[in-house]
């Protein structure tokens, strides 16, 4: 089984590339690399699921990280996505781990929106953009068209 995902980072820092991260450890490639102008960007791919041993969705493929239970993907920020001469360093992560049956069933693409600037200005890195919104974050299941 696969679901689709979308993740739209909500007015990144402008000038710094965001890109979706593809492999593990040092052997890895960034794809649906972008340059932010400070408005959205949206990133759109397709990850397996499967049932782990208690009956939760388990999730893989090229661009998902972590173990059972924790698993995320990465949005690679400024050096990390090939960005040449630029003071940004930083790797964003993504939650798959609250993805529940019922959202991958209603067979729609799942989206979430992150806020894609930090409290330093720069870009939202790590999982410190969780601290800026409602803790009830989730994921959405949406029409495929695209909604920023």
């Amino acid at each position: 089984m696969e679901v689709v995902l979308r993740i739209i980072l909500k007015q990144p820092t402008p000038g710094a590339d965001f890109g979706l991260q593809k492999g593990h450890g040092s052997a890895y490639e960034v794809v649906q690399k972008q340059r932010s102008a400070g408005s959205d960007l949206q990133f759109e791919f397709v990850v397996k699921v499967k049932t782990d041993k208690s009956g939760a969705p388990d999730f893989g493929g090229p661009f998902v990280q972590g173990s059972r239970g924790d698993r995320y993907f990465y949005i690679d920020i400024g050096s990390y996505a090939g960005q040449e001469n630029t003071q940004w360093s930083r790797r964003l992560k993504v939650p798959l781990s609250c993805i529940t049956w019922e959202l991958i069933n209603s067979g729609l693409v799942l989206a979430g929106k992150i806020p894609g600037t930090g409290k330093d200005g720069g870009p939202s890195c790590a999982y410190e953009w969780r601290k800026r919104v409602d803790p009830t974050w989730q994921w959405q299941a949406v029409k495929s068209v695209s909604r920023n």
